[in-house]
Order: C-alpha cells, then structure tokens, then sequence
C-alpha cells in the first residue's frame, strides 16, 4: 500500500482559550434561582424574530398577533407567541416520588415524555392556554422551546392550533475558507478499569495522527486541526450503597491507573494537533449542567501540549474565525423523550428553535 511518509497537517488560527471559556463557568453554585426567569429571558430573547416571521407567513391572510395569550377571544383565527409547557404524568416528580416512596437511588426517568396522555400549553407573562387539536399532536414539541401558533379558542376555552412557527435558524456571517479544514467529534471512549484503552480507541488515534490508512486516508487526516473528545471519555467506577473508602485497601489505585491510562492514550493525540476535553454524563464532572471542566492534574502528560484544554459542558471555542458551540449531548438526549425523531433529526431542530 502506496503510503505518504510526510504529510504536514494543515494549521488554523484558534482563538485565546479565555476569552470564551468563562460563559459556563459557575463558581459556587446557586440553587435560589427559579427557572421562570430564564424562560421569560428566552421569550423576550426570540420574540421579536418569531413575530417576524409570524406575521409575513400569517397577516397576508388577514390573522393577526393577539399580544396576551390569556386575551384569547371567539373564534375568529389569530395567532399568540409563548413558550411551551408539556404536562405529562410520565415525567419524574420529585416531590411525587418522596411522598409515595423513601428511596436511595436516583429513580430510572421513562423513556418517554410524550406517551398520548400529556396535556400541551402555551404560556407567556399572564397565563397559560391549553393546546390542541391535530397539529399539536402530530408536531414535534418539547417543554421551553418558544412559538408562535395560529389558530382560534374552543367552546371548552382552548387553543385549537392550525398551524404554528419558530424563531427559524440565526443569519450566519458570509465565511469565505482557502481551504477545507476538518474538526474530529468524538464522544463515548468510555474507557474502563477492565479495559482501559479498546482496539477500536487505538485504531481511532492512529487515524487521527495520521499513522493509519493508505495515501488518500493520510491526506485527508492532515486536514483535521482540532479534535474535540464531547463526554463519556472514562466510565469510573460507583461505589456500592453504604461503601466507606478505607485508605488502607488502596480503594483509589484502579481508577488511578485508569485515569493515568487515558491520560497517555489522549497524550498521542494532544501531540498531533489541539485536543479539547467536554466531560459528559459518565465522567468525574458535576452531574447538572453546565458541568466544570475535568480538573486539568488527571491529565499530567497531556497539559504538556499548549494546544490541550479541559473545557466546560456546554462550551464555546472559536477555531478559524467560526465560532463553535458543542455539548456532550444531554440536552438532544432530553429531547429524545418527547418525540420518535432520531438525535440528529432532533439536533437539527433545536437550531430551528434556536432552543
């Protein structure tokens, strides 16, 4: 097989590591917040664009903008601007669980929210109305995505919906490249104390690094010049319920030589091009979001590279003059559980609801 000895990788500049890396860093957290700010924010955020587009798709047909959803009158169509809130028994209730059960562990969440007994409303600063009819039903909805829905009230005092938009997707700036450059995603390692580096993670770096393949295979790796490792890189192992760590059983020495393993295998790559580390749902991290960058001292070898960075959860990085938002996919994940759509049927949509 006919295999370049030298291809040099392709060179992009990347923004200063800090100059975005505090927008998800959370210090002490607080727990006194409630979350109706944050979707009053988001619904003064997007309103404007959903008006927009709500009324060049809607007042050429003569329907026009009732301001407050609770102003709902007759059946004459209009059309409101809220946010949605999905009521589903399928969804995990803490309080629910501590008054029926006294439990140890964290319950097991239903796959899905949406199961045909939820109940959909539209709510804005007055109130909140109940949705129904076929396009609710039949649209892929999740709680906390603003829209517009155009339709007219029930006798029972409902919205009956007929047709509905969002926000739609942000302008992007005009980008002009003198060349293709690629950014490698990679998620799910889930490296292991049994098997702390697989043969498919091995083959994963040898691509990466360009020592794998023939020719067109090499050229086209030395085109990647970031490679972002996007959650679940180790799976560490839980203590069982009631477990006292015990120094002298030297409880600790598994998972450190699991973490020093991952730290030389991410080292091969650090050394070829920058490498960027999101911690995900299964790594050493706070369990909400935004979760904390891994602490840098588990990676000895790799923070050797000026290109390594442990990053939040979500995070933003800034390579070639594009800007770049990434999680490690809780949130896709979550909207799995209102809707049959494939996660990146899904993903694809949350940028049409700029959610």
């Amino acid at each position: 097989m006919d295999v370049d000895t030298c291809i040099p990788r392709a060179r992009v500049e990347h923004a200063e590591t800090a100059k975005y890396e505090s927008e998800f860093k959370t210090g002490r957290r607080q727990y006194t917040q409630q979350f109706n700010t944050l979707y009053y924010k988001r619904l003064n955020t997007l309103k404007p664009f959903i008006l927009n587009h709500a009324r060049t798709k809607w007042e050429p047909k003569k329907i026009h903008l009732t301001p407050k959803v609770l102003n709902v009158e007759g059946p004459e169509p209009t059309f409101i601007v809220g946010t949605i809130f999905m009521d589903s028994q399928a969804k995990p209730s803490t309080l629910a669980q501590v008054e029926n059960t006294h439990w140890i562990s964290d319950p097991t969440p239903p796959r899905m929210y949406r199961d045909g007994t939820e109940t959909v409303y539209l709510e804005d600063e007055s109130g909140r109305i109940r949705l129904v009819g076929d396009a609710v039903d039949k649209a892929v909805l999740a709680s906390g995505v603003v829209a517009a829905m155009m339709g007219c009230e029930t006798q029972a005092g409902d919205f009956d919906v007929i047709d509905m938009c969002f926000a739609g997707m942000a302008e992007q700036p005009e980008r002009t490249f003198s060349e293709d450059v690629f950014v490698a995603l990679v998620s799910g390692l889930n490296a292991s104390v049994e098997q702390p580096v697989t043969l498919e993670m091995q083959v994963l770096a040898e691509y990466l690094c360009g020592a794998a393949g023939g020719a067109n295979d090499q050229k086209t790796s030395a085109r990647i010049v970031q490679t972002v490792v996007a959650g679940n890189i180790m799976n560490v192992p839980v203590p069982p319920i009631g477990h006292t760590e015990d120094a002298r059983a030297n409880d600790r020495v598994p998972v450190q030589k699991l973490v020093a393993s991952v730290d030389a295998y991410l080292s091969d790559i650090a050394a070829c091009m920058p490498l960027a580390l999101l911690p995900g749902p299964g790594d050493p991290s706070s369990a909400s979001l935004p979760q904390q960058p891994l602490h840098p001292s588990m990676f000895a070898q790799c923070r050797q590279y000026t290109g390594f960075r442990t990053l939040t959860n979500p995070a933003y990085f800034e390579i070639n003059n594009v800007l770049l938002l990434g999680t490690s996919g809780q949130n896709v994940r979550d909207l799995c559980r209102y809707s049959n759509e494939t996660p990146c049927q899904l993903a694809a949509q949350s940028l049409q609801w700029r959610h």
